[in-house]
């Protein structure tokens, strides 16, 4: 038996003095109720689980208007009957567990199912192609080259495929990726070489050319904010929803400095295919 409706979360009833009642929507947007003959009491008792008055059948009025606020999306269901936003989702994870184990209690606290995963097993990942699967690669270290080749091409199989890898005091997390076409980690790596006039030292910065790091694994507030960032974008792939702000998640890379944690975001393309040479005629 479902529940009767509250507030949905993030939604209050205000009352202010002399106005009546007023709805503040999670957006922080403040929007006056029309309660007509309805005590306002009644209906704040009714939408946050409380007693009012005679606890029989609500009057038609007030049922009206519990369900206006289920249409506007305002109520819903009582928590308890809402199962959670990564229900039926599988996540794969894989890399350095400083970053995919606070990711992993997310994902858990959401409904998903978490499996570690190993990169040898991405091929019998993508030959599934189930459309309820992303893969996570987590890495406290720069990405040695090749690494992600084989998950780049999970996409185009119907997997969803998210990354984060850390260089020096910036953690670099990529755009979202489930669908033929979307952004993978070389358009990343060949959009970041031609932004930046040293291109040859970041190669070779990449390719292993460089002196060991002093840094410590990524914990605390950091790993934190990293996975809820990650999760976010986890949680907009399984709503089917782009996001909120400028840039759509699967178009968006962002870097986190370590040292202040503060995230920018940067608008980020697919690299066409390069088209071959033609041929020269033979003489």
């Amino acid at each position: 038996m479902a529940s009767a409706p509250q507030l949905a979360p993030g939604v209050t009833l205000v009352t202010a003095p002399g106005q009546g009642l007023a709805v503040r929507t999670a957006d922080g947007a403040f929007l006056r109720v029309d309660t007509a003959d309805t005590d306002p009491a009644a209906l704040t008792a009714a939408l946050t689980g409380h007693p009012y008055g005679d606890s029989g059948t609500p009057a038609p009025e007030l049922t009206d208007l519990i369900a206006a606020f289920e249409q506007a999306g305002y109520a819903a269901p009582a928590p308890a009957d809402h199962p959670g936003r990564l229900d039926g989702r599988t996540v794969h994870l894989l890399g350095d567990a400083a970053l995919t184990e606070p990711l992993a209690a997310l994902i858990r606290e959401e409904g998903g199912t978490v499996r570690p995963t190993h990169p040898g097993e991405l091929t019998a990942i993508s030959g599934t192609g189930a459309a309820a699967t992303a893969v996570v690669w987590c890495l406290d270290r720069p990405v040695p080259p090749g690494l992600w080749d084989d998950a780049d091409r999970l996409p185009a199989h119907g997997t969803a495929w998210l990354r984060c890898h850390r260089e020096g005091a910036q953690l670099w997390l990529e755009p979202f990726a489930d669908r033929p076409g979307d952004v993978t980690s070389a358009h990343i790596r060949l959009r970041r070489l031609a932004a930046t006039p040293a291109h040859r030292e970041l190669a070779a910065y990449w390719a292993g050319h460089r002196s060991p790091e002093a840094a410590p694994p990524t914990t605390g507030a950091p790993a934190a904010l990293a996975a809820a960032l990650l999760a976010a974008d986890l949680l907009a792939w399984a709503a089917a929803d782009p996001g909120r702000g400028p840039l759509p998640v699967r178009r968006r890379l962002r870097r986190l400095d370590l040292r202040d944690l503060t995230v920018t975001e940067h608008p980020v393309l697919p690299v066409p295919d390069v088209a071959p040479l033609p041929k020269q005629p033979t003489r």
